[in-house]
């Protein structure tokens, strides 16, 4: 299903400047890499192997190819490997710079090389669908040729720290989620006079019965049972909680070490400001405004035709960094005056609840994104 909306020509402006912006600089700027490199050497990385293609610059032939392995003296071999092979100036093009191939990227940024972060291809390199890794890292290098715009690697340091404690609390998040919902279940198919004890309860109180029961000789064998089930369960997402306040408490003190005045921002809590710093990573990464709104899947796609002028929902980006938006958007809706005059405004006009969140949403990214190019430095080694 394609999604359409139809804006006002008020709210086309800053769609339109985002678009405008995209023509001139398609229309005046050359790929990134013309003339300032000789090689480029795309990357196909994967757990066990790293495979290299080293790239003519001029003509975007293949020159050398090699396959190794994932270990710190592999990449030494590897970066020995180029500069017999490639001269100084050049760059590595890199799929997977924050995952397979962190290792690497790592390593050859701190001996000073030029690094790049390719995406993974949603499509298969070749029309007749030919794939191999060594295909792969072709692909890569000639992507960097080509593109307008690259992106360098994700700094590493506290963003990397922050980034593993968010997504460990994530999953405890989950899990206890999905241990609630188990313990509801378990409640509903219990014996009666257990059912009658626990339903008509709050969760939380539920939670804190069922972690306190006691199993009696006198009960039945599967009302004895069903009582192990339910305080067993109930212990998980006790547990499970605990973690994920422990976890987010560490995750403030980094928040509070990078960026503290991202907290004082309204709607913007300790999760979501991880969130965003994670997803930004350090000053210069993303070149501007719209860039950041790309990012987060909240800057409108032109849909027009003819005399319509209309601009699509946009479904790509960082859906966590998209999501970490619409949190900031839902809580200025109930506590922040400003937005909800907007929002009244706006209803008034004949804009539907979701337009209205999605124009906030735009508008957000781009004060958050002012906000950490004017307020947080270099990235963050400790």
């Amino acid at each position: 299903m394609c999604l359409i909306t139809v804006l006002p020509r008020g709210d086309r402006l800053q769609a339109d400047a985002d678009r405008h912006y995209s023509d001139e600089r398609s229309n005046t700027v050359k790929p990134m890499l013309t003339g300032h490199v000789d090689h480029v050497i795309g990357v196909d990385t994967h757990r066990d192997t790293i495979t290299a293609a080293i790239v003519d610059g001029r003509t975007g032939g293949v020159l050398e190819e090699r396959t190794s392995g994932t270990q710190r003296m592999n990449y030494r071999q590897a970066l020995s490997w180029a500069n017999k092979h490639s001269s100084e100036r050049r760059a590595w093009a890199i799929e997977g710079a924050g995952s397979y191939g962190s290792g690497l990227t790592t390593y050859l940024l701190s001996q000073g090389e030029v690094v790049y972060e390719i995406d993974r291809p949603t499509r298969l390199a070749r029309r007749n669908g030919a794939k191999s890794d060594e295909i792969d890292a072709v692909r890569a290098a000639r992507e960097a040729l080509a593109r307008e715009h690259l992106a360098t690697p994700r700094s590493r340091g506290l963003r990397e720290a922050m980034r593993t404690l968010v997504v460990t609390r994530n999953g405890a998040v989950r899990a206890r989620t999905e241990a609630t919902n188990h313990l509801k279940s378990l409640i509903v198919t219990a014996p009666e006079g257990l059912r009658d004890q626990l339903r008509h309860h709050r969760t939380d109180k539920q939670i804190d019965r069922c972690a306190r029961l006691r199993v009696r000789p006198e009960h039945t064998l599967e009302h004895r049972g069903t009582t192990r089930a339910l305080r067993a369960a109930a212990r998980r997402i006790q547990f499970l909680q605990a973690e994920a306040n422990e976890l987010e408490l560490n995750i403030r003190e980094l928040v509070e070490t990078c960026c503290p005045t991202l907290l004082q921002l309204s709607g913007v809590g300790t999760i979501t400001a991880a969130q965003i710093f994670i997803a930004w990573s350090h000053p210069g990464r993303i070149r501007n405004e719209a860039a950041f709104a790309a990012l987060a899947g909240v800057a409108p796609i032109p849909a027009s035709s003819g005399q319509t002028i209309r601009y699509r929902l946009n479904r790509g980006g960082d859906r966590q960094l998209n999501r970490a938006l619409h949190t900031i958007v839902l809580v200025r809706l109930r506590t922040d005056d400003k937005t909800r005059t907007y929002a009244s405004r706006r209803t008034a006009d004949g804009k539907t609840p979701r337009e209205i969140k999605r124009c906030l949403k735009r508008a957000v990214a781009r004060e958050l994104y002012r906000h950490l190019t004017t307020h947080v430095e270099g990235p963050h080694a400790d």
